[in-house]
């Protein structure tokens, strides 16, 4: 079917609602703007479903959140090994129409005979994962769209696990979603009749504090944030999302009270009306917290994005606050965990870190001083999660998982990033450096470097909206893909990894290699001087992205080969 002829079938189909039709109405002799909401349906990728709120296929709007639960209902009821009974956990965040959309998904599962448990008010992404464990759930159910703009929202799927469906699982929820051409033969019940079927409960406080039971439990140091937690100073914003009560209250109960909360920032706002965005990867995001700060002297600055995932730090630097990137913090959690261990001799035999593809290499020479091994795995957290799962039928013991995104994970009680776990296990790092070594973290990173060298990361992106920059971005990996360059920057290129094949080719001798990892759409160059670059498209926003890593025995150097690397390459896709 044509975009026209599905924007008309919506227009004057009896099943969609007037507010719809009106908004249909309201772009009739817009083109461009009917082509753009119907050219596609919303797609699955790293992330799940996400995209601008608005009517039409390529849009977030109940209907289409129906479609896509009936379809997760298709999936849980034909490929299941414990049925329906089992029921599907869902959660939400704090944008617009969030609550409306877990309710909508709810409904329909419930019209389907699969119990349906919705948590009372917006809950973080992480203990959604922690909830479907402790359930024993078959499915689970966020409805977010992380740091995006507010005009987005999104749909994401977990499995039994807790992970995030990885793609052998999430190609058949999206067959059962793809084969409903028909709204009405959606099932659907009133909430009444859920309710006294037995098949709509809401969660409340008793998971939340099992959740953070389970966080407490994998952290070190408790009992010096018990004695000691006072001893710094913490600012704190959930940059009006889903972290405002948890991680308030985790840290109160380690022993963290010397706490401030950015209050412009803490109640939920679906328009984040103090941040052009709530990511907590960009430093604009702090600027109240910034201004708080000038009072308040902080040692720690902390944001979590609105479903609290994502978790990103500034340190007090003499007069001044550093931001610390997502590989910073990483290198630093992984360094501070195994090192820690170690101390109490607690160390495993086979400890295991895992990181993604575009995560820096400054892991590995840690990780070897302790005996640890790395995984890498592709970029996305249920990589993370899925590898967690086939760890447990081995004797290696997962010690961190982290992606430069600014997503970590201690634990296994969840198979999802988690900035509320986060958030404790960095207060705990900077109380710890504080009063055992009287150092903070930009120190204990200084350290490091130079004991192992000096990594640079950086991302860029290029944001190509709509059909034509989608077929733009496909154009542009395509052309890398068939003809590899022989040099970038100067530097030969000597390994050319193409992850949809999956194979690697190394230039130096001939030899190709298979990669032992699922296909994705992702390029990757290795040069003479060991320097990376990274290619892939965003699985949730418009956007081809490219990453940048060099290493080098000096910041001065390091930095150099970063910024000649960046803009000799970029001026290359250019003429691509």
């Amino acid at each position: 079917m044509s975009y026209k002829s599905k924007y008309r079938d919506w227009l004057l189909n009896d099943y969609f609602d007037e507010e719809i039709k009106e908004e249909l109405e309201s772009i009739k002799d817009n083109e461009q703007e009917i082509e753009d909401r119907f050219y596609k349906n919303l797609e699955f990728g790293t992330g799940g479903m996400r995209g601008k709120m608005g009517a039409g296929t390529n849009r977030m709007n109940k209907y289409i959140v129906r479609k896509a639960t009936q379809g997760l209902a298709n999936y849980v009821i034909n490929y299941s090994e414990k049925g329906k009974d089992s029921g599907v956990v869902i959660a939400y965040d704090s944008r617009h129409k969030s609550r409306e959309f877990a309710e909508e998904a709810a409904l329909v599962l419930a019209g389907n005979g699969i119990k349906a448990y919705l948590f009372n008010e917006l809950r973080p992404t992480p203990e959604l994962s922690f909830a479907v464990r402790e359930l024993d759930a078959e499915a689970g159910v966020v409805i977010t769209a992380s740091h995006n703009p507010p005009e987005y929202n999104g749909y994401k799927v977990y499995g039994s696990d807790g992970c995030q469906l990885v793609p052998d699982k999430a190609r058949k929820v999206i067959a059962e979603i793809n084969e409903l051409d028909d709204f009405s033969l959606i099932k659907r019940i009133e909430k009444s009749e859920a309710e006294e079927e037995g098949l709509f409960e809401l969660l409340g406080s008793d998971m939340d504090e099992k959740y953070k039971e389970a966080i407490i439990e994998v952290l070190p140091d408790v009992e010096l944030a018990n004695k000691a937690g006072n001893n710094i100073k913490i600012i704190y914003s959930p940059l009006h999302g889903t972290g405002n009560k948890p991680v308030r209250n985790i840290l109160s109960d380690l022993g963290f009270k010397e706490m401030m909360v950015v209050q412009r920032q803490a109640e939920p706002d679906p328009e984040f009306s103090t941040v052009s965005s709530p990511n907590p990867e960009e430093r604009e995001a702090y600027t109240l917290a910034l201004e708080l700060a000038e009072s308040y002297n902080p040692d720690l600055i902390m944001a979590t994005d609105p479903d609290a995932d994502r978790l990103g730090a500034l340190i007090k630097d003499g007069d001044s606050y550093t931001s610390l990137n997502g590989n910073e913090i990483g290198v630093l959690m992984a360094d501070y965990l195994l090192g820690r261990k170690q101390e109490e001799n607690l160390l495993p035999e086979f400890p295991v870190i895992i990181k993604t593809i575009v995560s820096t290499e400054m892991i590995k020479p840690i990780a070897d001083k302790y005996g640890a091994k790395v995984k890498d795995v592709l970029t996305g957290f249920k990589y993370i999660g899925d590898e967690i799962n086939k760890m447990e039928a081995t004797d290696e013991e997962f010690i961190l998982g982290f992606e430069e995104s600014f997503g970590f994970l201690t634990g296994t009680y969840v198979r999802d990033k988690d900035a509320v776990n986060a958030a404790a296990l960095l207060a705990m790092m900077v109380l710890y450096y504080k009063e055992e070594r009287e150092i903070n973290l930009l120190q204990r990173l200084s350290e490091l470097r130079e004991e192992h060298g000096f990594f640079l990361e950086d991302l860029e992106s290029m944001r190509l909206e709509g059909k034509e920059g989608q077929e733009e971005i496909e154009r542009i990996i395509a052309s890398l893909r068939e003809d590899c360059p022989a040099e970038i920057a100067g530097e030969k290129v000597v390994v050319f990894k193409d992850y949809l094949n999956k194979v690697a080719k190394d230039f130096s001798t001939g030899e190709e290699k298979e990669i032992n990892l699922p296909e994705s759409n992702v390029l990757q160059f290795i040069l003479a001087d060991e320097s990376k670059i990274t290619i892939r498209p965003s699985g949730t926003e418009p956007k081809l992205k490219f990453y940048f890593a060099v290493r080098s025995n000096s910041e001065e150097k390091a930095a150099s080969s970063l910024g000649i690397l960046k803009e000799e390459f970029l001026e290359m896709i250019d003429k691509t």
